[in-house]
C-alpha cells in the first residue's frame, strides 16, 4: 500500500471510531463498489465518506433519516444522487434539492442488504453523476 492509501484507510477508520461494529459492513460495500466502479476516488471528511467518478455519486454517513426508535442498532446511511424519486421500501428518505435531482437515503445495517438491487441503484447514480 502506498502512503496515500494508508492515510485514506486511517481516515476511514477514524470516521468509524465509536461505530466499529458497522465497519465490516462498510468494508463489504466499499470493496464491491470499487470492483464495479474502479475509477472511483474516495474522500473522507468529518461527516461523510464520498465516492467520486468525475463527480460525487454516493456517500456514506451517519445521517439519521428516521426517528431514533425506527433505526437499527448498528447502521450507516448510503446516500445516492438519482435523476428520479426511487420508489422502494428500502428508501428511508428522499428529497428533490433541485428539479431532476433526487437525493436518496438508504439505511444499511445487514450484509444481505448489499445486493444486486442496491448496486444497480449505485450504478445509476454513478451514470447520472457522470452526465452532469
Amino acid at each position: 500500500m502506498n502512503e496515500n492509501a494508508d492515510r485514506l484507510r486511517e481516515d476511514i477508520l477514524m470516521f468509524f471510531d465509536g461505530r466499529r461494529q458497522v465497519y465490516p459492513l462498510y468494508e463489504a460495500l466499499e470493496a464491491r463498489l470499487l470492483r464495479q466502479h474502479p475509477e472511483t476516488v474516495l474522500r473522507v471528511s468529518k461527516t461523510q465518506i464520498s465516492f467520486y467518478d468525475r463527480r460525487m455519486y454516493a456517500c456514506v454517513s451517519f445521517l439519521r433519516p428516521r426517528r431514533k426508535a425506527e433505526m437499527p442498532e448498528s447502521w450507516f446511511t448510503l446516500t445516492l444522487g438519482l435523476p428520479y424519486p426511487l420508489a422502494s421500501e428500502r428508501v428511508a428518505a428522499r428529497t428533490e434539492p433541485y428539479p431532476g435531482r433526487w437525493t436518496t437515503h438508504i439505511v444499511l445495517s445487514r450484509p444481505e442488504e448489499l445486493d444486486g438491487e442496491l448496486f444497480e441503484w449505485v450504478r445509476q447514480a454513478d451514470e447520472f453523476a457522470r452526465t452532469k
